[in-house]
């Protein structure tokens, strides 16, 4: 142990008197100065190992990678690959720059189940960066019930195992945004707690602000433990079908033909909206605040989905359904195959139910059923094909390999 008269910092060679405080061990001394520069290089190094973690790939492999997932919407897909890599270099950008690039936030329209939530979880998945999606509709303004604005990091925080530093680089999802929209242009007696006043509690942690965090999660309480994460990092991605939406459009971009040799046609509501006309005050007129749209600079619109479309979502990605069906009857030695005319019936229901990519999942579980309830026990089995009759649930399965056995 180091006696009064060698307490000298081993590091920079200052004495007691120098420093403010010298901390003694087995084979020295060192200050509190030493201790500090020490604690802030490790700190700067550990900041830096977590932006390696982050894959800065250019635009053209982003997109390539959600080409293996997501068909269609290229647009979109193009989009979604410039600004996320803008935010990423943002985040890497020198700190000695004069320059301050400010945070560009996503919106992304389109209807249900064109692809929004599964190319945000794409993107985030082949960042390597923690991801975490929201439900607008559960959340209420603070003091109300329901969940805070708040919980949305802490489910973020959860994904990145409580590490505040890779927490602060990750991807939110806000999904459902259009369904807080205000209820009227009117202003109303009463406060509307689930829609304006949960816009107005989006605006801060969007934009950017050191938001405490109660890791309890549910109401705030003063003596809740909180922890306080950084947002200015965090990449906010919004998404909604914004449903009705065309007649505030139409309604801007078409007069009403007034004589008798006005074209009536020309005011009908049944033309399909191409989504890529929206303008951000037709997203104010809708019931979003114009301060929120602000914080959305990049919006991004996603086609409703074809026929075509679905067939080779069916088909083509990595994790295709109809590869999970057949890897999963590959592990009980089946081959499962489908013929053109089942895939088309998916296809066709899908439209038809208005239920989009999302969908397609329900209808063949339903199908598909009685298939995987019965293969299991049927020893000799080799192939089974499915038909549109399957699917539509007025014929059964053959099974080829076991004398031909019809599903039951």
């Amino acid at each position: 142990m180091a006696t009064k008269s060698t307490e000298i910092c081993f590091l920079c060679g200052k004495t007691k008197l120098e420093v403010k405080r010298m901390l003694s061990g087995k084979f020295g001394c060192v200050c509190d100065e030493c201790i500090s520069d020490a604690y802030e290089i490790l700190a700067s190094e550990d900041e830096e190992s977590i932006d390696s973690n982050v894959q800065l790939a250019t635009p053209s492999q982003i997109k390539a990678h959600l080409d293996q997932y997501v068909i269609g919407q290229d647009d979109a897909k193009r989009t979604l690959s410039v600004a996320v890599y803008n935010h990423y270099k943002r985040l890497k950008q020198d700190k000695k720059s004069d320059v301050e690039i400010q945070k560009s936030n996503i919106l992304m329209i389109g209807s249900t189940g064109s692809g929004k939530t599964y190319l945000a979880q794409s993107l985030a998945k082949f960042l390597g960066v923690p991801f975490a999606i929201a439900d607008a509709t559960t959340l209420t303004q603070a003091g109300y019930v329901g969940e805070d604005v708040e919980n949305i990091l802490l489910r973020l925080l959860e994904n990145s195992d409580y590490n505040v530093q890779l927490a602060e680089q990750g991807i939110v999802y806000v999904d459902e945004i259009d369904k807080i929209a205000r209820k009227g242009e009117n202003t109303s007696t009463t406060r509307d707690v689930s829609g304006e006043g949960v816009q107005q509690a989006l605006l801060k942690i969007i934009e950017g602000t050191v938001s405490r965090v109660p890791l309890s999660g549910g109401r705030k309480h003063p003596q809740a433990e909180c922890v306080e994460i950084d947002t200015s990092k965090i990449l906010f991605i919004c998404g909604g079908a914004f449903d009705g939406i065309e007649k505030i459009v139409h309604n801007e971009s078409k007069s009403n033909p007034i004589g008798f040799g006005a074209d009536i046609k020309s005011v009908c509501l049944t033309d399909t909206l191409d989504l890529s006309e929206i303008q951000q005050h037709d997203l104010v007129k809708y019931g979003l605040m114009p301060e929120l749209i602000g914080r959305l600079p990049i919006v991004t619109a996603l086609n409703p989905l074809s026929e075509d479309d679905l067939l080779r979502i069916l088909v083509e990605p990595k994790n295709a359904l109809i590869k999970q069906y057949q890897e999963l009857m590959e592990m009980d030695k089946v081959k499962l195959e489908f013929d053109e005319s089942a895939l088309h019936r998916v296809a066709e229901l899908a439209i038809k139910r208005n239920i989009g990519a999302r969908g397609l999942r329900s209808i063949l579980e339903k199908a598909m059923q009685k298939v995987m309830f019965d293969i299991p026990d049927m020893a000799n089995a080799k192939r089974v094909v499915i038909t549109a009759g399957v699917i539509d649930e007025k014929e059964v399965a053959v099974v080829y390999g076991a004398k031909n056995k019809k599903i039951a």
